[in-house]
């Protein structure tokens, strides 16, 4: 397939709202792609270059992406200079239709430009992300450029788009997830199963073109890390109603992790998917200890103190350590905490109901388990859940006994109690400048939540930060900049807070049709990225439940 094929889909996508439309337009482009492009395409529909177990990056954010169009735009001839890119960047606000129009100016100069392939385009992706070293941003800016000089002006919308990881099609996983089924003629549920297990869209495409049979034989694959099942809140009383007896463990304010063993060897993964290994020898020495199996274990860390945990930003310090390990080590004491396990010699168990599942984990981890208590007994879990909190835990997780294990999926098998604020985390995608002592930072936050992989803005945020955090914030953020508007600016998506709020309401402000009343900045979320924030549909739901409640207390 040409690029430029793969560009005039990109626009057709883009100009459709019906999803059911989107699934066809895809799922007729699919049949016709050899084994090497259908990965690819599939990667990179959805605005990603490699897959989600991966944990390669390509390295180039805003500023090496103007970069490479300021050297294809003449400017030795000063037919275009950086500030005017950048400038029509702002005016847009959109890198993509930024790199458009200034391919269709006069002033780029191309040198006997190629038709584009595909996996031409991938090729020279890949070779971007392996450049490493002192001048690895020039090589990253340099190939980038070599794209670009190729490129005709509707592909270099779509090339500057996938570089960002940002394609603004609105095309997510659950499309691309049923097109796939639809073009190969297998069950959406197959497919989806398929990705939960191997953790790559693309290469389940290329599996659902060989057929059914080739989607049920998949299996997790140590160190290929798989998401991780997460948690919707719920009250102990609904848990019980619906399932009678239920399991209740601690909630840890910690970080997430899951840790893959095959003999000696050892990786650590955190809820991004990140290799933390290097971070983290204690951990790997711990639990390398705790078993003599072949095993993938889901579980948190936290960091202890004189017995009892500290904050959760004290784990986060360790997870982003890359230098003095071994002095962090001696400072805090950090402990696993075993509460699932995925894999076992061989066999994958996330079809496995909990039960079981904590059944095989019992056997073969021999410590730190996660202490858990089974009842049908309110009276009792809600013993279990102060004992958590007098412990200086969280709060607790009520699951599913019979439920399995879902990679990625936030559903009602898994509940959270706490007694904290509600809170929501959500991407931040822009920000206005601060006035009077704080107008040399970013003072207020645009936050979104997510559809079908799209961004939508949902609220503000502007209290709960002290100076310190916004100078951190304007920092982390400056060179993520896509876009300039007055006294607003607009972000490359990857930053995501946690936000407290005292109630949903229903506004015409948003595009997601809410927004949050008294929001209040409550941390950064290092640990997640973009794709962990909350749905729409979870907004929804919290939106159903708070009506609910209201209802109730009038009476």
């Amino acid at each position: 397939m040409l690029f430029m094929e793969f560009s005039r889909i990109c626009e057709q996508l883009e100009g459709i709202s019906s999803r059911l439309e989107m699934i066809d337009v895809i799922s007729r482009a699919l049949p016709g792609l050899s084994d090497q492009e259908l990965p690819v395409f599939v990667r990179f529909v959805m605005g990603r270059i490699f897959p989600d177990w991966s944990a390669e990056k390509l390295g180039i954010g805003p500023n090496l992406l103007i970069d490479a169009l300021e050297q294809i735009t003449g400017v030795k001839k000063k037919q275009l200079n950086k500030s005017q890119i950048v400038g029509t960047i702002n005016r847009t606000g959109d890198v993509g239709l930024a790199a458009e129009q200034i391919l269709q100016s006069k002033s780029v100069s191309t040198i006997s430009p190629e038709s584009l392939g595909l996996l031409d385009v991938y090729r020279e992706l890949l070779a971007i992300a392996s450049k490493e070293g002192e001048r690895s941003q020039q090589e990253k800016v340099r190939t980038a450029a070599r794209l670009f000089s190729n490129a005709e002006p509707l592909e270099g919308r779509y090339l500057a788009r996938i570089m960002m990881e940002e394609l603004r099609i609105g095309v997510g996983e659950g499309s691309v997830r049923d097109a796939i089924a639809k073009a190969f003629g297998v069950d959406p549920k197959l497919v989806e199963h398929a990705m939960q297990a191997k953790n790559d869209l693309g290469e389940v495409a290329r599996l659902a073109k060989a057929g059914p049979d080739a989607l049920t034989d998949v299996r997790i694959i140590l160190f290929h890390p798989v998401r991780m099942m997460l948690a919707q809140q719920g009250t102990i009383a609904e848990m019980l109603q619906e399932h009678g007896a239920i399991a209740a463990e601690f909630k840890y304010d910690g970080s997430r992790f899951q840790f893959h063993k095959q003999g000696t060897k050892t990786k650590i993964y955190s809820r991004r998917l990140e290799d933390v290994t290097g971070a983290l020898p204690d951990v790997v020495e711990k639990l390398l200890g705790a078993t003599d199996h072949d095993v993938i274990l889901d579980g948190e860390v936290i960091a202890i103190q004189d017995g009892r945990p500290m904050p959760f930003q004290s784990v986060l310090r360790r997870f982003r350590r890359r230098h003095d390990v071994a002095e962090a080590q001696e400072a805090i004491e950090m402990v696993p905490n075993v509460f699932d396990i995925l894999y076992l010699d061989g066999e994958t168990l996330i079809d496995l109901p909990f039960a079981e599942r904590r059944k095989r984990l019992t056997g073969v981890v021999k410590k730190y388990l996660a202490p858990q208590v089974t009842s049908d007994s309110q009276q009792e879990i809600e013993k279990t859940y102060h004992e958590a909190l007098e412990a200086g835990h969280e709060g607790i997780m009520l699951k599913v006994p019979d439920s399995p294990y879902t990679p990625g999926q936030r559903g009602k098998n898994w509940i959270k109690i706490k007694p904290e604020v509600d809170t929501l985390d959500l991407a931040v995608i822009g920000a206005e400048w601060g006035e009077g002592k704080r107008a040399h930072v970013f003072g207020s936050f645009l936050l979104a939540c997510q559809d079908e992989g799209k961004l939508i803005p949902l609220s503000r945020v502007a209290t709960g930060f002290s100076d310190e955090q916004l100078a951190e914030l304007y920092t982390a953020l400056k060179d993520r900049v896509i876009a300039k508007s007055g006294r607003s600016v607009s972000f490359e998506p990857f930053l995501v807070f946690e936000v407290g709020y005292s109630e949903l309401q229903v506004s015409p402000t948003y595009e997601a049709g809410f927004a949050l009343r008294f929001p209040r900045f409550i941390r950064i979320r290092d640990d997640k990225d973009t794709g962990d924030i909350e749905t729409i549909g979870g907004i929804r739901d919290r939106y159903r439940r708070q009506s609910k409640s209201a209802q109730a207390y009038r009476g």
